[in-house]
């Protein structure tokens, strides 16, 4: 199944167009996994074979074998490197700079890509977004089972968001919790039922004084069955007469908030001034 892209992403992978140099969100990043088409999924490289080319760009030095198609391009000087199964445009790839042992530069754009982490743990992640992220955050974090929480910005269509950009209300982001959870303490249900009671998920224009799109109640469902758990939930709090706002919406990059965000209250020693919990269920 291909996934639905934004139109900077469009911009690259569907009409070829290179993102700006170190730019892009896996430049400097060398986390332990594998990267996949940004499009269909299909794994392509393998983080043991990513170095720093110091070029702006995500560079590797092989491929997964199979995954990478090469297309001379029309100027006859460059080879395109794109996704052999779907097609997405990825980058270009260089021969001769001896820059590794293998001597290859598959140099891709970020935007092309999407990075799935090595699972060295069982810990989960799920999104939930209710209004300023620094209340949601706190009381989350007080969740038995919870292992760690960051704020940042999750649902709109520019890459990088900062806070400036996301408090205007016009990129489509919503002020998120990322949290990790342990799955052995507490299911995704039970924290989304948490999550239900801990904001009012009736306000649909934002959270206590907060209002703008940017503080909708929003849960992101990572597949069916987080989907389907959520809309039980909302058909519990329906049942006893709550007209609920909160919205339901596919995972999507989560881009970090800045570090002032993190752990506000905490750092600060205030409290939260629109979340308490109110039981619900």
């Amino acid at each position: 199944m291909r996934k639905k892209l934004t139109q900077e992403e469009k911009q690259i992978i569907i009409h070829k167009a290179t993102e700006s140099p170190f730019s892009g969100k896996y430049d400097q990043f060398f986390e332990s996994g594998t990267y996949v088409c940004k499009q269909c999924g299909t794994v392509l490289y393998s983080s043991i074979n990513k170095f720093d080319a110091k070029c702006g760009w995500p560079s590797f030095d092989d491929e997964i074998e199979g995954a990478i198609k090469r297309t001379l391009d029309p100027d006859g000087t460059r080879t395109e490197i794109s996704c052999a199964k779907c097609g997405a445009h990825l980058g270009h790839v260089f021969v001769g700079e001896h820059l590794t042992e293998k001597n290859v530069r598959h140099c891709v754009n970020s935007l092309s890509l999407d990075f799935i982490p090595k699972q060295t743990e069982n810990f989960k992640k799920a999104y939930f977004a209710g209004g300023c992220f620094w209340g949601v955050e706190a009381l989350m974090k007080q969740k038995d089972g919870v292992i760690e929480t960051r704020v940042g910005y999750m649902g709109g269509q520019k890459t990088k968001p900062t806070y400036e950009e996301v408090s205007t209300g016009k990129t489509g982001h919503k002020e998120t919790v990322e949290v990790k959870y342990d799955p052995k303490k507490i299911s995704f249900k039970n924290l989304a039922k948490y999550f239900f009671e801990i904001h009012d998920p009736t306000q649909a224009d934002g959270q206590g004084p907060d209002i703008g799109a940017q503080y909708s109640s929003v849960i992101f469902f990572a597949n069916e069955m987080e989907k389907d758990e959520v809309k039980k939930l909302i058909s519990i709090l329906e049942k006893k007469g709550f007209k609920v706002a909160t919205k339901l919406e596919a995972v999507t990059d989560f881009w970090v908030a800045e570090n002032y965000h993190q752990n506000y209250y905490a750092k600060t020693g205030k409290v939260p001034y629109c979340h308490s919990y109110k039981k619900r269920f």
